[in-house]
């Protein structure tokens, strides 16, 4: 009988299959390669920045404007309002400091008379003049309450918005334009002129000529 012929083909481990299919082949790399562009086809200009469209004006309503109309309006009227009250409160002051204008102004011959009863008195320390000095202060205090000031014009440049001028003398030590001697002394009420003062004016040094016609004169 014929035997078997053998097998000589190897047996392979299975695990050692098992490792081989398990491990593939490393996978093949290609580079990148760009894809080349057809040079027949034309590209495109590049876009131009879109400019927006210019913003409508906002449309002013009506009532917006007679509501800014009324604003300025009432501004204005607020303005003049508050200046006629300032005016007002003015006013009110002015005429309370003058109020009495009429009845001060009658009481100043009273004091004219008080002070040339003291410069006429014999004796500055009789009891007489002494009575007379302190009626002088009381009436003094009075007027310096109800805001009343004195005009000293003696020695002061003339001044017709104060001084009224009843004569000019000649004067070798008073310069010209300047109150000589004060006959009756003005008074200011809050500030203003209640009465002028009564002055007479240097008319200066006297001419020599006339100087000299004077002279002869007295001699005659």
């Amino acid at each position: 009988m014929f035997s078997k012929p053998k097998d000589k083909t190897k047996t392979t481990d299975p695990a050692a299959e098992k490792e081989v299919v398990a491990s593939p082949a490393p996978a093949q790399t290609t580079p990148d390669t760009p894809v080349a562009e057809d040079a027949s086809t034309p590209t495109p200009p590049p876009a131009e920045p879109s400019t927006p469209p210019p913003a409508e004006a906002p449309k002013v309503l009506p009532e917006a404007l007679e509501l800014a109309a009324l604003k300025d309006r009432y501004t204005r009227l607020l303005a003049d309002f508050d200046n006629a009250r300032k005016r007002q409160v003015r006013e009110r002051e002015e005429w309370l400091k003058r109020a009495n204008e009429e009845l001060l102004g009658d009481l100043l011959p009273i004091v004219d008379h008080l002070e040339l009863a003291l410069k006429k008195t014999p004796e500055a320390t009789s009891p007489f003049t002494t009575g007379i000095k302190l009626v002088y202060d009381q009436f003094i205090s009075l007027l310096e309450r109800y805001n009343m000031t004195p005009i000293e014009a003696k020695g002061q440049p003339f001044d017709p918005s104060i001084h009224e001028a009843l004569s000019q003398m000649n004067s070798a030590t008073v310069p010209e334009h300047v109150v000589l001697d004060q006959f009756r002394r003005g008074w200011r009420l809050a500030g203003r002129l209640l009465r002028p003062a009564q002055v007479i004016v240097s008319s200066g040094a006297p001419d020599q000529e006339q100087a000299g016609a004077e002279d002869s004169n007295v001699s005659d």
